[in-house]
This record gives C-alpha cells, sequence and structure tokens, in this order.
C-alpha cells in the first residue's frame, strides 16, 4: 500500500538530508515566516514543510503532478484533513499500546500485534468510508489513485477476513502447535496449527473429545510451567514475527499518508493566511531547463511579491511587481535605497522554491525555467570574533558556493561585494558574473555598485535585464522596480532628509 500523493512513482522521503545551503536560504529568503504560517504551530507539519519546500523538482509533469493534488486538497479541505486525522490517530494510538515489561517473547509480541492490527482495522473502516463518501469529488491522479487502491485493498472481503483472523489469534480455546521428535528426542518443527471448526455437539459439557493423551502441570511446578511456555513460544514464533512483520508494514503506510496528507495541508494553512491578506496566489507555470543556451529562458511574472513580509505587515498589504525577463541569464538590479529591491530579490527565490515544490506561489501569475538548485549569497553583519573582514567572509562564502552550483543554478546575490571600495567590489563582481554565466549559471543581482551596472550596460547584452527601482519627484517610493538603466545616485539623501529632519522636528517641538 502506497500513498504516492508526492511523487508518482515514489515515496516522501522525510529522512532525506536538506540541501548543504537550507541554512543560508532559509535567513536570506525568511523561510521561518513562511514555514510557520505552514506549520500553525505543529512541529511535526513544521519539519515536513521545511522538507517538502527544499523538493527541487525539476520534471514539470512532476510539478504538475502535486499542482493537480494540492488544487484537490483546496476543493476539499475538509475531506484531507478527515484523511490527516486518521493517520495521525493510527500512529499516535499505536503509541499508546504497550507491551509487556521485560524480555520480548513470542507470546508477548503477538499479543501486542493483534491489539495493534484490531487498532488498524478500525482505521481502515475509517479510510473506506472517506473513500466510499468522497472519491468521486477528486479529479488528481494521485487522489484518484489513492483512493482506487483503498476501495481495491480495503474491500468487505478483505475487512472481514481480517477481523476474523484477528479474533482467532485471541485463541480463546488455547493453542494447537504440532511438532516432532528430533535428534535424542528433541522436541523440533514446532508449527502453530488452526482450531478445527467445532460442532454443537462439541460444545456440550461432557462430550468425549478426540482421543489422545494429556497431561496437567501442577500449580506450583514452576519448572513445568516454564518448559510449557517454551514449547507455546515456540510455535508461536513464526505467526508473532509475520504478525509483527504486517503491523509494522501498515504503520508504515499510516506514517507515509500522515506526511504526505501535512504537507498539503501546510500548504492550505498558508494559503488561508494569504488569502487573509487579500493578495493573490495561484499555481505557476514550470517550464523545462533550457537547453538550448539562455535564450530559452523562461522567467516572468505578474503581481509577484515576498510573502513572509505580507505575512509579516500588519494590514497584510504588499506591493507586487511586474516581470518580463524570458531569455535572460543575467538581471541587474538598481535603484534608490530601501526602494523595494531586496524584497523583490526575495520574491523570487521563494516563487521559484515553492514552484519546484509543486507549490502555489505568491503572485497572480508566475512562469520560469526550473533552477537545479537555488543559491543565495546576501550580505551579512560584521564578523563579531573579528576574525576576518567583511570582504575576507564574502569571498569565502562565493568560493563555497562556486564548489557546489553547477549549470542551470540559480544564484541571487544582494549587495555582494559592497564591503570594500566600488572599484575593487565592481571589478570582483564582474570577474564573477563573467565566470558564472558563462557556465550556464543565472544569476539575479542587486547592487548599488554603479561602476559595475554600467559596465555591464554598456556591453548591450540581449541576456541581460536592468530593472531599477522607482522613485517619485517628491523623493517618494513605490516599491516597484519597472526596467531602467542604472543611475549613480541611490538617493541616500532622501533618507538622510527624512530621518534629520524629523529629528529636527522633533527638537523643535
Amino acid at each position: 500500500m502506497k500513498a504516492f500523493l508526492m511523487y508518482p512513482d515514489r515515496d516522501f522521503d522525510l529522512e532525506r538530508d536538506l540541501p548543504p545551503n537550507e541554512a543560508d536560504l532559509s535567513s536570506d529568503l525568511e523561510l521561518g515566516v513562511l514555514l510557520r504560517a505552514m506549520a500553525g504551530g505543529d512541529k511535526y507539519l513544521f519539519e515536513v514543510a521545511r522538507h517538502g519546500l527544499h523538493s527541487y523538482l525539476t520534471s514539470p509533469p512532476e510539478i504538475v503532478y502535486r499542482q493537480h493534488v494540492l488544487a484537490d486538497c483546496t476543493e476539499q479541505p475538509e475531506v484531507v484533513r478527515d484523511l490527516y486525522d486518521v493517520a495521525v490517530s493510527a500512529i499516535t494510538e499505536e503509541k499508546g499500546i504497550w507491551g509487556w515489561l521485560g524480555r520480548a517473547t513470542p507470546e508477548t509480541i503477538l499479543h501486542r500485534s493483534r491489539q495493534v492490527m484490531q487498532l488498524y482495522l478500525g482505521m481502515f473502516r475509517r479510510l473506506r468510508d472517506i473513500t466510499d463518501a468522497h472519491a468521486a469529488g477528486f479529479r488528481s491522479e494521485g487522489f484518484t489513485r489513492l483512493f482506487a487502491m483503498l476501495a481495491r485493498e480495503l474491500d468487505d472481503e478483505y475487512l472481514a477476513e481480517m477481523e476474523a483472523c484477528i479474533g482467532e489469534l485471541a485463541f480463546r480455546r488455547g493453542t494447537l502447535i504440532s511438532g516432532r521428535l528430533g535428534k535424542g528426542g528433541k522436541g523440533m518443527g514446532y508449527v502453530l496449527r488452526r482450531q478445527p471448526e467445532q460442532s454443537w455437539r462439541d460444545r456440550l459439557p461432557g462430550m468425549n473429545r478426540s482421543p489422545g493423551y494429556s497431561f496437567v502441570i501442577p500449580e506450583r511446578d514452576d519448572n513445568g510451567m516454564r518448559a510449557l511456555s517454551d514449547l507455546n513460544d515456540r510455535g508461536l514464533n513464526g505467526t508473532a514475527n509475520a504478525l509483527a512483520q504486517s503491523a509494522d508494514h501498515i504503520k508504515a503506510f499510516f506514517g507515509m499518508l500522515r506526511a504526505e496528507l501535512g504537507f498539503y495541508l501546510g500548504c492550505l494553512n498558508l494559503r488561508d493566511r494569504l488569502a487573509a491578506t487579500g493578495m493573490p496566489v495561484g499555481f505557476p507555470e514550470p517550464a523545462g531547463p533550457a537547453p538550448a543556451g539562455p535564450s530559452r529562458v523562461r522567467l516572468s511574472a505578474r503581481r509577484l511579491y515576498d510573502a513572509p513580509l505580507a505575512l509579516s505587515l500588519p494590514d497584510g498589504t504588499a506591493v507586487g511587481n511586474d516581470l518580463d525577463a524570458d531569455g535572460k541569464q543575467l538581471i541587474m538590479i538598481t535603484g534608490a535605497n530601501q526602494g523595494g529591491k531586496s524584497t523583490f530579490l526575495r520574491s523570487l527565490g521563494l516563487a521559484q522554491l515553492m514552484m519546484q515544490a509543486g507549490m502555489f506561489v505568491a503572485a497572480e501569475s508566475f512562469t520560469a525555467s526550473v533552477a537545479a538548485a537555488v543559491f543565495t549569497h546576501f550580505k551579512r553583519e560584521e564578523d563579531a570574533t573579528m576574525e576576518k573582514g567583511k570582504l575576507d567572509e564574502e569571498l569565502d562564502r562565493m568560493s563555497g558556493i562556486a564548489g557546489q552550483i553547477a549549470p542551470g543554478v540559480l544564484l541571487l546575490c544582494n549587495e555582494s561585494f559592497a564591503s570594500t571600495n566600488e572599484r575593487e567590489g565592481s571589478e570582483i563582481a564582474r570577474q564573477i558574473i563573467r565566470a558564472l554565466t558563462e557556465a550556464g549559471i543565472r544569476i539575479i543581482f542587486v547592487t548599488h555598485l554603479y561602476d559595475l551596472a554600467e559596465s555591464l550596460h554598456t556591453q548591450h547584452d540581449p541576456a541581460m535585464l536592468f530593472l531599477r527601482a522607482e522613485r517619485r519627484p517628491d523623493g517618494s517610493r513605490t516599491f516597484r522596480l519597472p526596467p531602467g538603466e542604472p543611475l549613480p545616485t541611490s538617493y541616500g539623501q532622501d533618507l538622510y532628509q527624512s530621518v534629520f529632519r524629523t529629528a529636527d522636528q522633533a527638537a523643535r517641538a
């Protein structure tokens, strides 16, 4: 039994290692805000969402497979929650079934496994009830296959047979075990046998039973009782192991069902939170990697916004941006300080991750080529230990990234190499950009280095796009980034005036 809700042909692996740069991505893209919204305070859902967000699906059909499953979830959220509750109940209640304290024996293993199977029988019936009532309302390949499997595997005949077997394993008439003599008269080949059916005559008291030898162990004969218990354990051993393995198999199914439904439940939680802000969400259109060079790269968006920012703002209203960057391998973002450049960069990186996790994105529409991975190189605070300067630290991080990236990777740079003077920082950035783009890496670069941006702009390369944070004549920011050539100023005087004018007015008051 397989759920196959995350992949069409394999299980969702919660034991898979997260990418080496997961900590940088989480910090730079503020993934924690997003993951907490998905988890809704549930630690397990947080980990499921964390692994799901880093799926890095690179096959558009696999991405669309998840999108269709998620679309079903958005249309039937209560059914999905009911299925999830069944899986959670199966796992949590199984943990509450205790075995005997002390040494585990075939008899104790069989007793506990039988209790577990009794629990799972009830859960199977709940799954069948949900399947019978709601399967017709689901259209995705993932859910239709899941419900078809549940209807086929958990039919009335199977459930009745399972219930009968569980009842028989209670051994209300004792255990019937066969064996034979081996060397030295020792018993061997013990096998648990099914009790023969009793006729009504056999159930009457005093009726003769089948002929055979019997003996009774005295009440205080501890050695005799131990010997009998040992014989019983030998006969039950094979059955106990088989039943325990069956219980483990069913437990694994419920665990996988919980994990895979948990990811979609997290998506529903996030969707509800974003819907409450009034901001749009939509399923992106994934495009395959561009085998013929940057001219085939796809990247466009309408009303793309930063979801963590929208979740953090009191009114939930974040500015959305449009982007037309098909065929662009390098996007340079310049313009006014505090004009929304870093926010826009985060929104792009997050949309790429969410798309390749099979999720909706924080945009009205979004189309992008899949990336082999997403890397970030954002500015950091000064090293508190003073072991290295900021430029050395930036170069060390870029060297680490260079050792991991490969063609098809998306690299997001935010104010990289601005810790040194403009001439040196621009030259370092130019060389790195040239080397990486020639290696097939796509780069989105936010910078205040005019020398860098202008030198690239004058190349008039059709694979480059230049965006500039918008500033009104009165100095106010719109937080929009239309196409625009680099300017030699970032309007830092606007910030100076806004701070010191306010301070001066307060002092005069």
